[in-house]
């Protein structure tokens, strides 16, 4: 691309609504302009763009991006942006899978908006800047094309934060459960090919990574093709990148229990540098809704998965994914799903009322009442902070690695996060920061722990 993103330094502004394949999306963004002169920046109004990088899983996440955009007019029409003063127009985007979702919906509601783009096309955004910028009128590209993004996107630049990376190896989904848009905003599953996965993550620890997280939205269902151009498995993706020098720790979400093989959950007992840690969406513990939902396994399904994996690592820690309220969800429905948290006792979870989203079957049936709906979320969060509780303070005396990404809370305090995904906060020198260091865990809260450094910084 040629013209004036080529001549001199611009500002970008990127929120990030959403998953961690969004966090993956809005970095792979700023790597797309940075050669056409963008550098990111923390505060909107010292931008010349601005992108929201938006997630459509839920009506709240959807409607929040609407008010965000109406901040940032009310924002725009009063002083421009503080970059260039009084005047100075910031471009508007908005991305990702509200722009697929709501593209029409977006123009009528917000038609200061100057690009909408969806996940499979911001690689295009320097041409769309473009073509906004000429004809003075919105581009919009919420095609699926032919070729895979990821064939077009140039290197990064960047780890997500420091000593870790998110590499986005699946897109898509083929399950269509009920109640999911993930389907129609990101298309039919697509894996990348092992090599350029692995290729990509040693760029990353090139840069300071070591620990990598494999994003899909089914990413168990990987299925890339090999060397021969024979489809390789996830286990099998995973003991590649194990192979690269540099690599401490693998992580990989969001997984769909049907997609859980054999050589998946062996790979947990005997790869050290795999995590011992799996986010499995449950939704439900009724049959009847899981039927509901399209989902394809039962309850005891799940607590069979669930007890082979722990049988192959005994100090695997689960999180999950719970919806109460779905459309027909009975009193005993809901039960079962109490009873499930109790018998798999989970360490983490994400638990949501239904949401209704439009085009998907679970919207068009009869639905439950909202105060229903509060209660059970109500009762079905204190079991889940317990569970939450009771595994933090199992992990006191204990001797966790800890990497650290971020600065703590007080002066000359750090915090990081334990192969188990829980917040750590040490005393330790900023000099730790990327690095695993081990720590003996001295205190639990409900939500993170403290900790005491025992030695330097491992790696």
């Amino acid at each position: 691309m040629t013209g004036p993103y080529t001549s001199s330094p611009k500002a970008v502004y990127i929120k990030t609504y959403g998953c961690q394949m969004n966090v993956y999306d809005s970095a792979r963004m700023a790597d797309v302009l940075a050669p056409h002169g963008y550098r990111v920046v923390d505060d909107a109004r010292d931008a010349d763009l601005i992108i929201l990088n938006t997630c459509h899983i839920r009506e709240k996440a959807a409607e929040k991006v609407y008010s965000e955009l109406g901040r940032l007019r009310r924002q725009r029409d009063r002083d421009g942006g503080r970059r260039r003063g009084a005047g100075h127009r910031p471009l508007v985007a908005v991305a990702g899978c509200v722009a697929q979702a709501e593209g029409a919906e977006i123009s009528r509601r917000a038609p200061f908006v100057d690009i909408i783009v969806g996940p499979q096309a911001y690689h295009r955004l320097p041409d769309l800047i473009a073509d906004a910028v000429r004809a003075g009128t919105g581009a919009v590209d919420t095609e699926f094309p032919a070729e895979p993004k990821f064939d077009q996107l140039p290197e990064a630049l960047a780890t997500t934060a420091p000593g870790s990376a998110f590499v986005t190896v699946q897109e898509g989904c083929d399950k269509f459960c009920a109640f999911c848009v993930v389907p129609y905003t990101r298309g039919a599953e697509y894996s990348r090919p092992l090599a350029d996965v692995v290729d990509e993550v040693r760029r990353y620890v090139a840069l300071g990574a070591c620990e990598i997280s494999l994003l899909g939205q089914n990413v168990n269902a990987y299925h890339g093709a090999g060397p021969d151009g024979q489809p390789r498995s996830l286990a099998q993706l995973i003991a590649a990148v194990a192979a690269v020098p540099g690599v401490s720790r693998i992580r990989y979400t969001t997984s769909h229990p049907v997609d859980m093989d054999d050589a998946l959950i062996d790979l947990h007992g005997h790869e050290p540098k795999l995590m011992p840690f799996l986010h499995l969406p449950v939704q439900s513990g009724s049959d009847t809704v899981l039927a509901a939902m399209n989902r394809h396994y039962t309850a005891d399904d799940y607590r069979r998965i669930v007890d082979r994996v722990r049988a192959a690592r005994p100090d695997l820690a689960l999180a999950t994914d719970l919806i109460v309220g779905f459309p027909g969800e009975s009193d005993a429905d809901f039960r079962a799903t109490l009873r499930l948290v109790a018998d798999c006792r989970f360490a983490q979870a994400y638990s949501f009322k239904f949401s209704p989203r439009s085009g998907t079957p679970a919207a068009a049936a009869p639905q439950v009442a909202e105060a229903v709906k509060d209660e059970r979320l109500a009762e079905l969060q204190s079991l889940l902070d317990r569970c939450r509780q009771s595994f933090n303070e199992a992990c006191v005396g204990r001797e966790l690695p800890v990497l650290f990404d971020r600065p703590g809370r007080r002066a000359g305090q750090l915090a990081g996060r334990s192969p188990y995904m829980q917040a750590v906060f040490a005393e330790a020198e900023t000099s730790a920061l990327g690095a695993i260091a081990a720590v003996r865990i001295t205190a639990a809260g409900p939500n993170s722990l403290a900790g005491r450094l025992i030695d330097g910084p491992s790696a």
